[in-house]
């Protein structure tokens, strides 16, 4: 079921979602629409998280497995090219989305039924509706120029 385009998070905003979710050493992110896998590869690269991403599309789901391969990251990244509502995300310590408000509202029982307590969920530019954020933080990636501007919302179960 396809429920949002492909449009990459730039790296910036990817550092900036980990860090505010408090990625630690040892945990599982799961990036749900994962594009070119840029959040699980920078999620073990420089977080040291275990980290799998979920991408419906084959030619962006080859490429993320590609690049992880390339970087020797098999042992801690996988890339499941799949519908995101098939895949168990319990094991999951932090979920990051790119969708849209509408996607999210379509992800969100499936987020509120297998995640765990405490697990966070870090959406970029698109708020989880009904979910009250435990923050909210306004990152200018070009500070100098003042744009582009991006929201990202964290939640916890």
């Amino acid at each position: 079921m396809f429920i949002a385009p492909f449009v990459a998070t730039p790296l910036p905003v990817v550092k900036q979602m980990l860090t505010v979710a408090d990625v630690k050493p040892g945990e599982m992110v799961y990036d749900l629409g994962c594009g070119d896998g840029r959040v699980v590869i920078m999620a073990a690269q420089e977080f040291g998280a275990r980290a799998i991403g979920v991408e419906m599309r084959e030619d962006l789901a080859k490429q993320a497995m590609g690049k992880i391969s390339e970087l020797a990251l098999e042992d801690r990244v996988k890339i499941v090219n799949g519908d995101i509502f098939k895949i168990d995300i319990s094991q999951a310590d932090v979920v990051t989305l790119y969708l849209t408000t509408s996607a999210n509202d379509k992800v969100k029982p499936k987020l509120e039924a297998e995640l765990k307590p405490g697990a966070r969920v870090v959406s970029h530019d698109y708020e989880v509706l009904g979910w009250r954020p435990l923050k909210i933080d306004n990152f200018c990636e070009n500070p100098r120029l003042g744009y582009p501007s991006h929201t990202i919302y964290v939640y916890r179960r």
